[in-house]
């Protein structure tokens, strides 16, 4: 097992140094070796994944150096909640890959773009196969490097530059709270592995602090843009479109709802700390829901419609954890396939991104079209489609908390229920003015179906968009029991087990099958209102045309850009001037580098006139020390 962990962390990493080293000026060898480094990975994984009981764990680790009391550990932990996440991030980012062939076919910095996908999966694959909280911290700064240069691809672009500084300082505010409280576990507890952790609570669960918790949450509110720290995500679309479907969708963003689930797994989570995660998530939920319907660039509006599922994922740790990893799951399948699709419909309409400007795509685009017909009946939750199971069983488990819960719960319940309510506007918004009627653009007019190198992957992940989650629900073992539908078994098993007991619980609650029906309603009447605002007006919003005011504000995201500018301008830059002005100059310049020559010039000065040899200086000398001794025997 040793061997092919190893094998799925490290092949990334030697196909990225080689075609960093040798292969820049190829033009399609280092396409070659990444996807075939992803494509073994995902077959080594799969091999790991099948090879193992559902219930086994395997440990295993070597110290790298030590400190004093201090060690630091490199290690694997490989248990049913590392199965289900590694499948994601191999199998999703194995077919984001393929496409990018295609995508990237007419790019003069293929390699590079290629080199930094495969230094992305050895970052991400770390994450996920890390044993403790330092080791799973190294690899989550690797990923944001990975982010900063792949969103800076188009680094000739202003735009493409200032999202990857984005992107990368405002994950370094939520890192920086992470260190702390890994920090603070180490000091606390004397140590970060996870399994230990897992023995400490188990004994004592007192010893979890909330404290810890929330510093430790800092790392998830950035890397998974929630509220407050959720700027970043929107703007970080400037970087390929594959870039924005594999990490910006399906796994980079996902690693701090996987680390809090690792965390919620062995209690180090306390009940204050739940329900911070759930109130900010929901909050980031609904809101990013609204802000969708200002966007017009395609792959911002499956931004803001990620950042509000990525609210989901939060509220579903902060009720049960195995909720958050059923939405990532499914997430990752019907997200990537709806932003891989927004990159055909991009390379086919010549860079076009607005979706005012397209249009007819149905017709010019028809495999294209179908798989985001399915991508999108699954986000919104349609029964029977993947997003509908792990969708519905957050929203319900939010109700049957809120019935017998806090204030704070029934706020979540509500926040979550608006959310959903607005994924099909946002979703038709989209669809009606992208997929059908007549052409809005020469380009649109223009379009034809992708090459066969984005088709497929298309059509796979559309297969799992509709029946991924048929896995986590229906027990429809094959292959002697190891395939339970399109995921192998053993990778189901952390979510199984709870989403059964769970399902068993609710069917206990008072109106939950009226708010099923209720929520199916509301997604059918959302279809209906998307088509009445925007299925017939084409070529323009008609919120933008009729309520300007309020179109701005959503397409400002409520401003907080320009309160994060103003903050940095006019707060952040005097205290920043105050500080260089009072401490630098006044301070340490003055005061201490200035200031010591000082006193050492007049004390050398001094001791020089102390040592003069002249008679005249001697004698001066004697008669002081005299009177000195005198003062001393008569005072």
């Amino acid at each position: 097992m040793d061997f092919q962990l190893s094998t799925i962390l490290f092949l990334p990493l030697l196909a990225s140094a080689t075609i960093v080293l040798f292969m820049r000026e190829c033009k399609w060898s280092g396409a070659v070796i990444s996807v075939g480094s992803a494509g073994i990975s995902l077959i080594v994984a799969l091999t790991a994944i099948f090879s193992s009981a559902p219930a086994d764990v395997y440990k295993t680790g070597f110290e790298l150096f030590k400190l004093g009391s201090f060690s630091m550990d490199f290690g694997f932990l490989f248990d049913s909640l590392t199965r289900n996440m590694l499948f994601v991030v191999c199998f999703v980012g194995f077919l984001i890959h393929v496409f990018s062939v295609g995508y990237m076919n007419d790019d003069s910095a293929k390699s590079r773009f290629f080199a930094g996908l495969s230094f992305f999966m050895f970052s991400m694959t770390g994450i996920v196969l890390a044993s403790n909280l330092f080791m799973m911290f190294l690899f989550w700064e690797l990923v944001g490097f990975s982010s900063y240069a792949l969103i800076a691809h188009y680094a000739d672009t202003p735009m493409a530059r200032e999202a990857s500084k984005k992107a990368f300082i405002v994950n370094r505010v939520g890192d920086f709270g992470f260190l702390l409280g890994i920090i603070f576990c180490q000091s606390l507890l004397g140590t970060t592995n996870f399994s230990e952790l897992a023995q400490i609570f188990q004994a004592d669960p007192t010893k979890a602090s909330t404290a810890m918790g929330l510093l430790i949450m800092c790392g998830f509110l950035g890397k998974s843009a929630q509220f407050p720290l959720h700027v970043w995500l929107a703007d970080a679309m400037a970087g390929p479109t594959p870039v924005s479907a594999l990490i910006h969708a399906a796994t980079m963003v996902a690693a701090g709802v996987f680390m809090m689930v690792r965390l919620s797994t062995i209690g180090f989570l306390t009940p204050c700390v739940l329900d911070t995660v759930a109130i900010l998530c929901a909050m980031m939920a609904f809101l990013a829901s609204l802000w969708a319907l200002g966007q017009s660039d395609i792959k911002k509006i499956l931004a803001y419609s990620t950042l509000a599922h990525l609210g989901l994922m939060g509220v579903g740790v902060g009720i049960g954890c195995e909720l958050a990893m059923f939405h990532l799951t499914t997430h990752a399948f019907f997200k990537a396939t709806l932003f891989l699709v927004a990159g055909s419909i991009i390379h086919a309409c010549h860079h076009e991104q607005d979706i005012f400007k397209m249009g007819g795509i149905f017709k010019r685009m028809p495999i294209t079209s179908l798989v985001a017909l399915i991508a999108s009946l699954s986000i919104i939750a349609i029964p029977f489609f993947s997003g509908y199971y792990s969708k519905e069983a957050i929203l319900t488990s939010a109700y049957a908390k809120a019935q017998v819960g806090s204030v704070f719960d029934n706020i979540v319940f509500w926040l979550v229920m608006g959310g959903a309510v607005l994924t099909p506007i946002y979703m038709g918004r989209l669809f009606f003015n992208v997929f059908l009627g007549a052409p809005n653009s020469e380009t649109a007019q223009k379009a034809k179906e992708s090459s066969l190198f984005m088709t497929i992957p298309l059509v796979i992940l559309a297969i799992y968009s509709l029946g991924g989650g048929w896995s986590f629900v229906s027990n429809m073992l094959w292959a002697d029991g190891k395939m339970d539908c399109l995921i192998p078994t053993s990778a189901t098993l952390f979510i199984e087990r709870a989403f059964t007991v769970r399902t068993e619980l609710l069917e206990k609650v008072s109106g939950i099958h009226t708010l099923e029906t209720i929520a199916l309603i509301s997604t059918i009447l959302g279809i209906v209102v998307a088509y009445i605002l925007y299925g017939r007006t084409k070529g323009y919003d008609i919120v933008e045309k009729k309520l300007p005011f309020l179109y701005e504000a959503l397409n400002k995201h409520g401003w907080f850009d320009d309160i994060y500018n103003w903050y940095v301008a006019k707060v952040q830059q005097r205290i920043a001037t105050f500080l260089a002005t009072f401490v630098d100059l006044l301070l340490v310049e003055l005061l201490i580098v200035r200031g010591l020559g000082i006193v050492s010039s007049v004390l050398g000065y001094g001791f020089k006139r102390m040592h003069d040899v002249s008679a005249n200086s001697q004698v001066k000398w004697l008669v002081g020390g005299v009177i000195v001794l005198l003062i001393l025997i008569f005072a």
